[in-house]
C-alpha cells in the first residue's frame, strides 16, 4: 500500500516568515525605544541650558551692580531716585513681601474653605459644578484680571473709602487673591481628597461630629498638601506683574496706607527696563531685582518640593 505524502514547506516557509515580522518588530521597537529615550534627555538638556542661561544673563548683570554702589545701599535705603543715581530698593522690597502677606491673608482662609466645602461637605453634582469653575480660573489670563481690577474694582474703592485713586496695596491684593484663589483651593482640594477614609471613619467611631473630624483629622492629616498649596500661590503673587501694574500705582515710594500708590519688585522692573541704558547702574539695579525675585522663587520652589517628599515618606 503506498503511503500518501504530505508537502511541509508551506508551513516552514511560514514558520520563517513569521520569525522574520517578529524580528523586525522587535527591531522597530528597540528603535522607538531608543529614539524617545534620546528625545527626553535631549528635552532635559535643553530645559536645564534654557534655565541655565537665564540664571547666568541675569545674575551676572544683576552683580555687576556691586561695582557701583554697595549692598547695603541697595537693600537698606528707601530712596529710589536714578536721576541722581539714588537705587534704594528697600521700599520695593518691603511692598512686595506687604502685598504678598496682605494676599495670603485674604485668599488662604477662602481657598481652604472652599476646598473644605468640595472635599467633604458638597454633594457630588456641586463637586462636578465647582471644580470645573476652579480649573477655568487658573487658566484665566492675569491681564483679564488686572483689567476686572482697574475697572471694576478700583471704582469701588473710591466710592467705599473716599479716596481720589483708590490704587493701593488693597486692591493689589484683591486682584491677586483672586487670582490664587484657585490655585490653592484645587490643590487643597486634593491633598484632602488624599486622607484615608479610614482616619473619618475612626474618628466617627469615637463620636466625633462632622466639624471635629474636619478640623482636628482631616485639616491636619493634609496640613501639608495645603501648605504647599498656600506657597505656590504664594509663588504666583510674587512673580505676577501685570495685574499689579495695572491697579497698584507704580510710584516709588514705600506704602504707608492701603490706599497709599506704590510700587512693588516686578512692576518697578516693567515700568522702567524699556526707558535705561543697558550698560547703566539703572540697568544692573532693576536686574538685582530681577534676580532676587528669581532666587525667591527657587527657594519656594524648594520648599514645596522639600513638604512634597516629606508627604509622601509620611
Amino acid at each position: 500500500m503506498v503511503q500518501p505524502t504530505y508537502d511541509s514547506t508551506p508551513a516552514v516557509n511560514g514558520s520563517l516568515h513569521g520569525k522574520a515580522d517578529s524580528g523586525r518588530r522587535h527591531l522597530r521597537h528597540l528603535f522607538a525605544n531608543s529614539l524617545a529615550r534620546y528625545y527626553f534627555l535631549f528635552s532635559i538638556l535643553a530645559l536645564c541650558l534654557v534655565l541655565g542661561l537665564v540664571i547666568v544673563f541675569i545674575g551676572k548683570t544683576a552683580l555687576l551692580l556691586l561695582g557701583q554702589i554697595s549692598m547695603a545701599d541697595f537693600f537698606l535705603s528707601f530712596n529710589w531716585t536714578p536721576e541722581e543715581d539714588k537705587f534704594g530698593a528697600a521700599a520695593f522690597i518691603v511692598n512686595t513681601f506687604s502685598l504678598t502677606a496682605l494676599t495670603l491673608l485674604i485668599s488662604v482662609p477662602v481657598s481652604v474653605g472652599m476646598s473644605v466645602l468640595t472635599a467633604e461637605i458638597a454633594p457630588v453634582w456641586l463637586k462636578r459644578f465647582i471644580r470645573p469653575i476652579l480649573d477655568l480660573l487658573v487658566g484665566i489670563p492675569s491681564i483679564v484680571y488686572g483689567y476686572l481690577g482697574l475697572t471694576v474694582l478700583l471704582p469701588l474703592l473710591r466710592r467705599a473709602s473716599g479716596e481720589s485713586l483708590g490704587d493701593g496695596l488693597l486692591a493689589a491684593a484683591l486682584v491677586l487673591a483672586l487670582m490664587v484663589l484657585p490655585t490653592i483651593a484645587r490643590i487643597s482640594d486634593d491633598a484632602i481628597t488624599a486622607v484615608p477614609g479610614k482616619y473619618r471613619d475612626a474618628a466617627y467611631a469615637l463620636g466625633s461630629t462632622r466639624l471635629q473630624v474636619i478640623m482636628r483629622v482631616v485639616l491636619p492629616a493634609a496640613g501639608r498638601g495645603i501648605l504647599a498649596a498656600v506657597i505656590l500661590g504664594m509663588t504666583r503673587a510674587i512673580g505676577e506683574t501685570m495685574a499689579v501694574v495695572m491697579v497698584i500705582g507704580n510710584t516709588s515710594q514705600l506704602a504707608k496706607t492701603l490706599f497709599t500708590p506704590a510700587s512693588v519688585l516686578t512692576s518697578n522692573i516693567v515700568m522702567q527696563i524699556s526707558n535705561v541704558e543697558f550698560d547703566s547702574t539703572w540697568n544692573y539695579a532693576l536686574h538685582m531685582m530681577a534676580f532676587l525675585l528669581l532666587l525667591i522663587s527657587f527657594l519656594l520652589i524648594l520648599v514645596i518640593r522639600f513638604l512634597g517628599r516629606k508627604r509622601r515618606e509620611g
